[in-house]
């Protein structure tokens, strides 16, 4: 059945019909890659080619210029047919392969949780540098809200080493969240737990952190978004509502009353939100002091930062 399939793999690349068994190198296998992402859409269609052959042989850019001339087994060009096919499709890489590297760390996603990405790493850094500039013992306690994969939980237990809740709406998201808490040996600081948003927390305050990642993307730009995230991605986790703000508001509304007075909050926004999020939190009733939004690494406004008020219930 390889050998068979292997012989319509040609057509798959454009190099003709024929049997391919033991004769395709891997500049070959590259060149027809390209071109069959070429067609699918995808603008850089070589730079995608090498990143999509480099997963799969277990080799860098360098490596596969180095060893061109090699050639592909039968059931390696089969295999890669497949793989070829789904990116085709505008499936995910990170999909494609169930992992990806964040924080330079190896974490597991599937379609029940968002790509991480950098944007989040910027978010991160943020949080990580202000709250160590405080004095005093890191956060006794962190929140982690509409924590998808896990990535944050797991950063934030292996950077401070404080216990954090990972909350989650998703059982499916909460499932791959696990994964990676287990993968990164954290499973005795980072709690994941099923819950619409703060609905499942205590008023009282107790934490002293909480980071968020929550939907923003506003209802008129989903069907603007790549191929990659409006067809593949969880719409539960992007979908913020007519105008984004949805989920911001309820955590605006709520977030305080778990917080300890001067606890931070952070959340990543969408890069036109800044004006309403500033408003939204700034609210008195809402209990936040050191209001601001900060703009990630292309300039764009990203991150808001925001501290309970001493004094706020």
């Amino acid at each position: 059945m390889v050998h068979r399939e292997a012989k319509r793999i040609g057509e798959t690349l454009g190099l003709g019909g024929k049997d391919l068994r033991g004769q395709v190198r891997i500049e070959t296998l590259l060149a027809g890659a390209e071109e069959r992402l070429r067609r699918a859409g995808l603008d850089d269609s070589r730079m995608e080619a090498e990143r999509l052959l480099g997963e799969f042989l277990g080799m860098s850019r360098s490596e596969l210029f180095l060893h061109a001339g090699d050639r592909v087994t039968a059931a390696d060009l089969v295999r890669f047919r497949r793989v070829l096919e789904r990116r085709c499709r505008r499936e995910p890489l990170q999909y494609i392969f169930g992992s990806l590297e964040f924080w330079s760390l190896e974490f597991v996603v599937s379609p029940a949780v968002l790509v991480p990405r950098p944007e989040t790493e910027f978010l991160l850094e943020h949080a990580l540098a202000t709250v160590r500039a405080e004095p005093g013992p890191p956060p006794r306690l962190a929140l982690d809200l509409c924590t998808g994969s896990g990535v944050i939980a797991v950063v934030l237990a292996l950077e401070l080493g404080s216990p954090v809740l990972a909350v989650d709406c998703s059982a499916a998201a909460l499932a791959v969240a696990r994964r990676n808490v287990v993968r990164h040996r954290v499973a005795d600081r980072v709690m994941p737990l099923c819950a619409d948003l703060l609905s499942a927390v205590s008023s009282r305050p107790c934490f002293d952190l909480l980071i968020s990642n929550p939907p923003y993307v506003a209802e008129h730009e989903l069907e603007r978004l790549e191929p990659e995230v409006r067809q593949w991605e969880p719409r539960l986790a992007l979908a913020g509502g007519a105008d984004g703000l949805d989920v911001i508001r309820r955590i605006a509304a709520g977030s305080a009353r778990c917080l300890r007075p001067g606890g931070w909050l952070f959340m990543e926004i969408g890069c036109d939100q800044r004006g309403p999020v500033l408003s939204l939190f700034s609210r008195q009733e809402y209990g936040f002091a050191d209001v601001a939004v900060f703009p990630d690494l292309a300039g764009r406004p990203r991150v808001l930062q925001a501290r309970k008020r001493c004094g706020a219930v």
